[in-house]
């Protein structure tokens, strides 16, 4: 088993697809990786060389944010937009949907699950 960026690598498939298990890396960036590295997009983790992985790491830390990092860096950001107090930031803090969404009704994800209100049902005759 490969471990890259500190994530273990499924064996059995394509390293492409592999890549992406790491946070930080999709579909584009997998294939950038293979592309610098001189792997076959047939070729499956558990036929790596040591010396190809090695190579993989070395491409990922040299050019990309990846784990650790990029999830200190993304908190950050929230965290900055948080203090400054702007619109964002005060979304983030009440734990509402910060992209403009409707939350009359849906935004549940955000929002959790509904609260009951006392007398609803009454209301409706």
């Amino acid at each position: 088993m490969a471990r890259i960026a500190g994530v273990n690598i499924p064996t059995q498939k394509r390293v492409v697809i592999g890549l992406q298990y790491i946070h930080g890396i999709g579909p584009k960036f997998a294939q950038e990786i293979c592309d610098r590295v001189g792997l076959p997009a047939e070729r499956k983790v558990n036929e790596l060389t040591d010396l190809e992985v090695s190579q993989i790491r070395e491409a990922i830390d040299r050019d990309y944010t990846v784990e650790g990092d990029l999830r200190r860096e993304v908190a950050m950001n929230i965290k900055r937009l948080m203090d400054l107090g702007c619109y964002r930031g005060l979304r983030h803090r009440k734990g509402l949907p910060v992209r403009g969404q409707r939350t009359h009704t849906n935004a549940r994800t955000r929002k959790g699950p509904a609260k009951a209100i006392a007398g609803k049902k009454q209301a409706s005759k």
